[in-house]
């Protein structure tokens, strides 16, 4: 059985339209591959994490502060899809190691972030490397990684398989230029050491989200950490 943790963009879980109906057919889309795949989830805060660190840095948060306030948005949405999944616990998974301990073929274990400075996409990564999982599937809300921003750049190349080198030379670009990442740099560090293949797909497609958790070809970009 293969392990894979699915790492959930906030903004795929709480848009802002229509939210419980696709979180209903995205729990049962999980509990349906729950036999075939054994499955760690890490949400991410989305627009509930960034009013708040808005809200709070107009009150004079620190960076830190902010922080917290974010990651509390991440266990949020993380209860909020265990509900939908049948048992809404009252604390999520807090640490990396805590997640892996947890799981087991056939539970599914839901959590958000750690600790302030580590994104969840880092934190997903974290997951991987603790449970011996031989891929991340990154569900957002853009469908490949792209060498620029489609939205800005529509000439931009669009990557259907790339290596791990490839998207860290993407991602720092971005990271320098102070853009939002297609992923986080220490994620991408971590997949290159534990040699953890990374899928980017669009988290609202769930027939490509299933092939990713699968393991099945993708319309996304698939990257080779090997």
């Amino acid at each position: 059985m293969d392990k894979v943790v699915v790492s959930i963009g906030g903004s795929i879980l709480i848009p802002g339209n229509g939210d419980s109906a696709f979180i209903k057919e995205l729990a049962a889309m999980i509990e349906g591959l729950s036999e075939d795949v054994q499955m760690v989830i890490v949400c991410g805060g989305g627009r509930t994490a960034r009013y708040y660190a808005d809200t709070g840095r107009a009150l004079g948060g620190t960076d830190y502060q902010l922080d917290v306030l974010g990651i509390g948005a991440t266990r949020l949405n993380a209860q909020l899809l265990s509900l939908a999944l049948g048992s809404m616990p009252e604390t999520v998974p807090e640490t990396a190691e805590d997640a892996a301990r947890l799981s087991s073929p056939g539970r599914i274990v839901v959590m958000g972030g750690t600790v302030p400075g580590h994104t969840t996409d880092a934190v997903a990564m974290m997951v991987a490397r603790e449970l011996g999982a031989e891929r991340v599937v990154n569900a957002t809300s853009v469908d490949a990684v792209y060498s620029e921003d489609p939205k800005k750049n529509p000439c931009a190349r669009r990557f259907e398989c790339m290596t791990i080198e490839e998207l860290g030379e993407v991602v720092y670009k971005d990271h320098r230029a102070s853009e939002c990442c297609v992923f986080d740099p220490l994620g991408v560090r971590i997949a290159r050491e534990g040699r953890i293949d990374i899928c980017m797909v669009d988290g609202r497609d769930l027939p490509e989200l299933r092939n990713a958790i699968l393991g099945r070809p993708i319309r996304g970009t698939y990257v080779r950490s090997r």
